[in-house]
């Protein structure tokens, strides 16, 4: 079985490494990844798969399906990319990765009574692309979904924030800021008064809470007075009932750049709120072992391995149906996630041995979680 899925994979390893390139130099920011989306459904179907595009109404969503077995296996692929980063998260990857362990997974279908299912969800990047198909009834009934992310380093277990992604908006009003400036409302110093209030914060929060953002409005001329500003601020924490304590208390340092100022605030969500994660622990074993066999290595110092905090709404669909989210390294820190560097890192000969050894491992894991189950099920009748 392992010789098999690794000559699969290695078979086919010239098309995922050009599906990966393709999608590393178009990159498509969340909800708009139409080339991204049809490269994929491309791939799958040449290889068998029916492919539904326009998954459940969104766009850029896909379900492609091989088999009719009883045990259903999901691989998500991401593939949106980040504002003026692109590809600085490594979503080319998690696409070739999960397309080769569909793809190696459908030849040992009728084997192992699988019907092996790929969804290709967008705007990963808060967004919350999961979490909407969720909503819309899809991953329902899986027996396992797994993906695989790029990250400086291997790091087995995905221990996410959760995170809450929300949009603010102050609004005041214009002035001269010379001759009349009494006559402003400043709403560039509503987000001083509550930036300097989530500093004062930060000392009452749980050493794990984070709270960050970027101010993307700050006004319109150095001589006028801003009358309208915005920012997108993100709050995570180790749980989604930590995050709702977090949150209103962040809420209420927004609201004191409101009062101080007299500007009317609105802050608003952009996506539902990305749980934190609940992996299977029976099948993480199982990847790691065989990530092992094909030479990874989960021994990189802790402070390196961080990536496997980073926030995810796979985390929603692990809340409903057993997951693994594991990190695969391209051996690259410091260059890490988010970062220029690391979009650079995604694609050549380390990025290429990611998309081999991340589609094999999961499909290996895939036939192990599957091949135990079967194991049970024939002690069980052997019992009776």
């Amino acid at each position: 079985m392992h010789k098999h899925v690794v000559r699969r994979v290695r078979e086919i390893q010239h098309e995922l490494v050009e599906l990966s390139e393709k999608i590393h130099a178009n990159p498509e920011l969340g909800w708009k990844e139409f080339k991204a989306a049809e490269w994929t459904a491309q791939f799958l179907e040449r290889h068998g798969f029916e492919v539904e595009r326009g998954y459940l109404g969104f766009p850029t969503a896909l379900r492609a399906v091989f088999g009719s077995g009883r045990f259903r296996i999901g691989l998500c692929a991401e593939y949106d990319a980040l504002p003026e980063l692109g590809h600085a998260c490594g979503h080319n990857l998690i696409t070739a990765m999960s397309c080769g362990t569909a793809v190696a997974l459908a030849d040992l279908a009728d084997q192992y009574d699988l019907t092996v299912e790929v969804y290709g969800t967008p705007a990963e990047e808060g967004g919350g692309g999961k979490i909407e198909m969720l909503k819309r009834g899809a991953f329902q009934g899986l027996d396992l979904a797994m993906m695989a992310h790029p990250g400086p380093v291997d790091s087995a277990e995905a221990r996410p924030f959760a995170v809450g992604h929300h949009h603010i908006s102050y609004r005041g009003k214009s002035a001269h800021a010379a001759a009349y400036p009494e006559q402003g409302v400043n709403a560039n110093d509503a987000f001083v008064v509550a930036q300097v209030a989530l500093g004062l914060l930060r000392q009452q929060l749980p050493g794990s809470t984070r709270v960050h953002g970027i101010q993307t409005r700050g006004g319109q001329a150095p001589n006028a007075i801003p009358e309208h500003t915005e920012g997108r601020w993100y709050v995570r924490a180790e749980t989604l009932d930590e995050l709702a304590l977090a949150e209103a208390r962040v809420r209420r340092c927004f609201e004191a750049g409101a009062l101080a100022t007299g500007c009317d605030l609105e802050m608003t969500p952009e996506s539902e709120p990305y749980s934190e994660f609940r992996t299977d622990a029976r099948a993480l074993e199982m990847y790691v072992h065989h990530a092992q066999k094909l030479g990874r290595r989960f021994d990189a110092p802790a402070e390196h391995a961080t990536m496997n905090r980073a926030s995810t709404d796979m985390g929603n669909v692990s809340q409903l149906v057993p997951a693994i989210h594991p990190y695969i390294g391209l051996n690259c820190y410091p260059d890490s996630n988010h970062q220029v560097q690391f979009a650079e890192h995604c694609v050549g000969a380390a990025a290429e041995n990611a998309i081999h050894d991340g589609a094999a491992a999961l499909a290996l894991t895939a036939l192990d979680y599957v091949g135990s189950h079967l194991q049970n099920e024939r002690n069980e009748y052997v019992g009776q």
